[in-house]
């Protein structure tokens, strides 16, 4: 505070001391208890907000079922191109080179077992069960997610839904049923194709470290591994695109006008869908397990 006057440095030290008071007392002033229910209550306007989200999602789709005509055709190509063909060679690459990984470890493990045969029951079942499904839900997950959140939150920022809606137009009807129909179309199509990737990786990589025939390895993986494993697979393929439609859409959605808050929401948005990807996932398999599936 060198070469201020008296009183001003006085302010400043005034100042600087409350500062250091305010955060020294912060917990003392916000107990465990406060900031415990300040979680809480975030937690019910979270579920609360979901829940009415969910529901206006319900009406659209029933209305659009109802009459075809509400669905519109070019917004849901749009989407269908950039949410979901776009991502189809990295999602090829990253399965076939997953399945070939699958392979080599598995290889090394099953011949210190003496039961080197069955690397192709362990690749079949891990792809089609598992990776060939979860690779492409994270994928979409933070490239779909993201876009969807920015994309819807920029127009809020932009009040362009504000005109919308002015305009007669149904924001549901024309920003989140078409990213949602969307990914339950193409995400179906990511699946099959991640797992044909996957299998030509875990073929390969048999065939140049065991020795293992592409002939050979088609031939065991149809009669080892049963066609219940792909159904298995397939049936995780809706909910987790409905799971990765909803948070993007959701999140862009509660966007209120700031730059900052719009990142905010992309991030938390991203988030939420991986988290929501691994436990449905985790809940399938303690289902079908219990179920003996």
């Amino acid at each position: 505070m060198e070469g201020l006057p008296e009183n001003l440095a006085r302010l400043f030290e005034l100042v600087d001391a409350a500062t250091q008071g305010e955060d020294a007392s912060e917990a003392a002033r916000h107990p465990l208890h406060v900031r415990l229910g300040k979680v809480v209550y975030r937690a019910g306007q979270s579920i609360k907000t979901s829940a009415r989200f969910l529901g206006k999602l319900e009406v659209s789709l029933v209305r659009s079922i109802a009459n075809p005509s509400r669905i519109r055709p070019v917004a849901l190509a749009s989407s269908i191109q950039k949410a979901g063909l776009e991502s189809l060679p990295l999602i090829a690459i990253m399965t076939f080179f997953i399945g070939a990984v699958v392979a080599l470890i598995g290889s090394d493990l099953l011949e210190q077992l003496g039961a080197a045969e069955l690397v192709v029951e362990l690749v079949g079942i891990s792809v089609l069960r598992e990776f060939g499904v979860l690779i492409p839900a994270i994928l979409l997950a933070g490239r779909s997610t993201s876009t969807f959140a920015a994309q819807i939150g920029a127009m809020r920022m932009n009040q362009e839904t504000e005109a919308m809606q002015v305009m007669g137009i149904d924001l549901f009807d024309a920003l989140v049923l078409p990213r949602f129909l969307s990914l339950l179309i193409t995400m179906p199509l990511l699946s099959v194709i991640a797992m044909i990737a996957g299998l030509a990786g875990g073929l390969v990589a048999s065939w140049g470290i065991m020795g293992v025939s592409p002939i050979l390895f088609i031939e065991r993986l149809e009669s080892a591994v049963e066609i219940r494993h792909f159904w298995v697979g397939i049936a995780k393929v809706p909910v987790l695109a409905a799971a990765i439609a909803i948070t993007g859409c959701r999140h862009g959605l509660a966007v209120k006008g700031d730059v900052e808050q719009l990142g905010s929401r992309v991030t938390v948005a991203v988030v939420q869908a991986l988290f929501a990807i691994i436990f449905l996932d985790a809940a399938f398999a303690v289902l079908f397990n219990v179920f003996g599936i």
